[in-house]
């Protein structure tokens, strides 16, 4: 402003000077003569510093249009560079990790799961315990239906493909026996989940193993070969699938799952040699598939 302030009194000035003259010399100024009426000195001096005054105004002009755009185009440059107030510089945001939204410590989910285990095959760890590893003539299929209560115990940890959380889970489970002398099984079951959590997807892998107590409805002691020694009976479970998370709250799941009841041979003697029914257990997998939901409110990633 005061560049402009400067250049227009220059500009001005040599009217000044001559309405100054003309005052001095008592001449009376009724107004100012056109510049093509003045003397040529006079019109040469006036256009020449009329010249000068806007060559300056134009470079100061220029001068201040470049440094403002300069600024600008500066990415260093900021808004208190400009303005003259300091404000802040609002940070890039980091993408959002979607897994940490969905497996974080003291989270409670509900979750009911279904499969159909038709396969059966020979008990894994026969070879470690001396027994024939074989099936028997007398083949089962059980369809388990599992209730269970999910808690996270961690947050989301871990390098590479191991990252993810822990989860412990306490189930009931009421299973029925539509190939097979026995008709039910229910049992308690504890286990715990191992959740592998990728960066971007929603989709987890996860491996759990469950062991448990139930009760069935032995056949052997009546007589049934190959059938079951008595009621009392432990159980594992043994899945591994994918889970895909809709959003915090919900999600399914999918995979395989391996199930063994026997009871530990409790049946064969029962302290008294020679007596008691031997018992040959049930080795099945097959598909199951889950659905899990939050129990409380979902807990919004910290900013």
């Amino acid at each position: 402003m005061w560049r402009r302030t400067i250049c227009l009194m220059l500009g001005i000035t040599p009217y000044i000077f001559s309405l100054s003259a003309t005052c001095q010399n008592g001449a009376e100024l009724d107004y100012i003569k056109p510049l093509d009426k003045q003397p040529c000195w006079m019109v040469q001096v006036v256009q020449e510093q009329q010249c000068s005054a806007a060559v300056i105004l134009l470079s100061n002009s220029s001068e201040s249009a470049t440094s403002t755009t300069q600024n600008a185009l500066d990415p260093s440059t900021t808004h208190a560079d400009l303005k003259g107030e300091p404000i802040e510089v609002p940070a890039v945001a980091k993408p959002t990790d979607f897994g940490r939204n969905v497996y974080y410590r003291n989270k409670l989910e509900f979750s009911l799961d279904g499969g159909y285990l038709p396969i059966n095959i020979p008990f894994p760890l026969d070879i470690f315990v001396g027994d024939a590893y074989n099936t028997y003539p007398l083949k089962y299929t059980l369809v388990p239906i599992i209730a269970s209560l999910r808690w996270h115990i961690d947050d989301v940890g871990g390098p590479w493909i191991l990252r993810g959380n822990f989860d412990l889970t306490f189930s009931g489970s009421v299973t029925a026996i539509p190939r097979g002398p026995e008709s039910r099984y229910f049992s308690y079951d504890m286990g715990i989940r191992r959740n592998f959590v990728p960066r971007k997807s929603k989709a987890a892998p996860y491996f759990d193993v469950r062991l448990g107590v139930g009760n069935i409805d032995a056949k052997g002691p009546k007589g049934v070969l190959y059938a079951q020694g008595q009621d009392l009976t432990f159980t594992v479970n043994m899945g591994s699938g994918v889970r895909y998370n809709f959003s915090p709250r919900f999600a399914i799941s999918g995979g395989l799952n391996f199930m063994h009841i026997s009871n530990l041979d409790l049946s064969e003697s029962n302290g008294k040699p020679n007596w008691g029914v031997r018992n040959y257990g049930i080795n099945v997998y097959g598909p199951m598939i889950g659905l899990d939901i939050e129990l409380h409110k979902y807990r919004r990633q910290p900013e």
